[in-house]
């Protein structure tokens, strides 16, 4: 009957000999810990080990944050000014935007030409210092070049030849030019030179770049590696940065023009 009363017992005398050694552990050594199994015992699992990984987006973000770089142009003056560098590729920004309103316009205006360069024997001029343009309706431009009569034929076969989709007729020193009609393949057509425009910025872009890191390599033996390294990436970020202004603008045009 004692014998039969001790074998209920032992399950918890054995709990009772595990808890003070588990609160003794931490949970690094508990997970490796295998204490005594006693018949009837019965025991929670250990906990599992979780490891925390970092997302692709987190470490990207964490990437670009730790390369930016902000010099002050003062202290490198004499390795290369960062200031005209930064107006260069800022002029390369300002150039495309000037394409976008003069040779992208959906609805054709006088101001439109000014920009179309005729070839004359004297050299190239652009049209609205060869000829007084002006709205004749709504549907036709005029170009008047009773000034300079002998570019008229040059003058038309400029605009003839530029991206717009003119077709222009002379009447004697008067060029009449039909404004085209707003179509989706108009629309695709300015759309794709839209493209054009923004990947030749990108090769100005490209060229202002290499030509400023060509010439802060040039100090390296009066630099240590550390600071031509820093304006170098000065140099990478600024231009990255405008990089992202021309698609911005390409993206805002192209949703103008398709509508």
């Amino acid at each position: 009957m004692a014998l039969n009363h001790l074998n209920l017992l032992r399950p918890f005398l054995c709990q009772s000999l595990v808890r003070p050694a588990r609160s003794s552990l931490t949970v690094t050594s508990w997970v490796g810990f295998r204490p005594p199994v006693c018949p009837g015992a019965f025991l929670h699992p250990a906990p599992a080990c979780i490891r925390l990984y970092a997302t692709k987006k987190a470490k990207a973000k964490a990437k670009g944050q730790s390369a930016k770089v902000n010099i002050n142009s003062s202290l490198v003056e004499d390795i290369i000014s960062l200031d005209e560098v930064k107006e260069d590729m800022t002029a390369v920004l300002s150039a495309l935007k000037d394409e976008f309103t003069r040779n992208l316009s959906i609805r054709t205006s006088p101001g439109a030409l000014d920009h179309i360069v005729v070839t004359t024997q004297d050299g190239k001029f652009p049209l609205n210092q060869l000829g007084q343009i002006s709205m004749k309706s709504p549907q036709v431009i005029v170009v008047n070049m009773s000034s300079f009569p002998e570019a008229t034929a040059a003058a038309t076969r400029a605009l003839r030849e530029s991206s717009m989709n003119l077709n222009p007729e002379a009447d004697g020193t008067i060029i009449k030019v039909p404004v085209p009609k707003v179509t989706r393949e108009h629309r695709e057509n300015l759309a794709k030179l839209a493209k054009q425009f923004s990947n030749k910025a990108k090769d100005s872009l490209r060229r202002v770049r290499s030509n400023s890191v060509s010439q802060v390599k040039k100090a390296k033996e009066s630099h240590s590696e550390d600071t031509i390294r820093l304006v170098e990436k000065q140099i990478q970020q600024m231009a990255d940065n405008i990089a992202v202004e021309i698609d911005k603008q390409l993206a805002a045009k192209t949703k103008e023009l398709l509508g």
